[in-house]
């Protein structure tokens, strides 16, 4: 598969990227989004049936959108069939196509967008993002090993009457806790409850750099803080600039592409931002591959979606 060239940008030389024309070159129709979706799912060759994982199955011609049957379970099934694309009737090409814009989108993508782009309704462009944001929630790799940044922020709602200085904590947003290890650069990020020190403790069990704020006091033997209050941001390695860098990125997507995160939906946004960050080392076609592929086995109903 041809892959272009073209640096992403200063300080990613290193990975390659795809042009949208390279995109649509590589995926001329929907025959062939259908072949890489299968080399993903059956990358040995053999095809196995997500039912009953047999592998006595054989192609039906003109026999669509199930062209393969199984011989064990006596069923028909296709790419899609247990996966997260399963009923969908929106063209495999489409989910490239979107799978390539939430992927190589650093702010996100509405749903709005998708639509337009995609000639699909709103609702199936919202539905296929809530879909693809899922395919990130398994990757975050538990505790880390450290050095690691620790650091929380807030997201939706207003603040209530208060000044500056009070914003954030005391308020009616949504508090959304962080580390980040600096050895791998690896993020990994949740709303939480509150920011007390029973749910801050959860994360971290190495060195770790926070500010000043009271809840991270004891979460380690290995413990450095700086006062931004005090105006102090950063102590020769004590600081914690990689997540404040972070919540930034997320914060200029919220206002500046999704505009409101709904706390129902809000973690899966927040895996988004932290799962493309996590991601963004590897070639494009590699980061979309890997979407891909965490989509087998998995599926999120609209009922699921939409259940109080």
């Amino acid at each position: 598969m041809m892959t272009s060239n073209i640096p992403f940008g200063p300080g990613k030389a290193y990975r390659t990227g795809i042009s949208l024309i390279e995109l649509f070159d590589m995926f001329p129709d929907e025959e062939s989004a259908h072949e890489w979706f299968e080399s993903i799912r059956w990358a040995d060759g053999e095809r196995q049936c997500p039912r009953c994982w047999g592998d006595r199955t054989r192609e039906v011609p003109n026999r669509k959108p199930m062209p393969y049957w199984c011989t064990d379970c006596r069923q028909y099934f296709s790419v899609k069939t247990g996966a997260s694309m399963e009923r969908s009737k929106i063209p495999l090409r489409k989910w490239v196509i979107g799978i390539y814009l939430m992927t190589t989108s650093l702010k996100g993508v509405s749903s709005m967008k998708l639509h337009r782009d995609l000639k699909i309704s709103q609702s199936a462009a919202w539905f296929m993002a809530q879909r693809i944001r899922e395919e990130w929630r398994n990757y975050y790799p538990g505790k880390f090993e450290g050095p690691v940044e620790a650091d929380e922020t807030y997201i939706d709602g207003k603040p209530r009457n208060k000044g500056k200085s009070k914003r954030g904590r005391g308020t009616d947003k949504v508090p959304v806790v962080g580390i980040r290890d600096r050895a791998t650069n690896t993020i990994d990020a949740m709303p939480v409850e509150n920011v007390g020190k029973k749910v801050l403790h959860k994360f971290v069990q190495s060195r770790t750099y926070t500010d000043e704020w009271l809840g991270y006091r004891g979460v380690s033997p290995f413990h450095e803080t700086v006062n931004h209050s005090a105006g102090e941001y950063v102590r020769d390695q004590v600081h914690v600039n990689g997540l404040e860098s972070f919540w930034g990125l997320m914060k200029r997507g919220y206002h500046g592409v999704y505009h409101k995160m709904s706390k129902r939906h809000l973690h899966r946004y927040v895996r988004e931002f932290a799962g493309r960050h996590n991601d963004r080392e590897h070639d494009t076609i590699v980061q979309m591959t890997l979407i891909a592929l965490r989509m087998v086995s998995r599926r999120l109903t609209y009922e699921e979606l939409t259940a109080d």
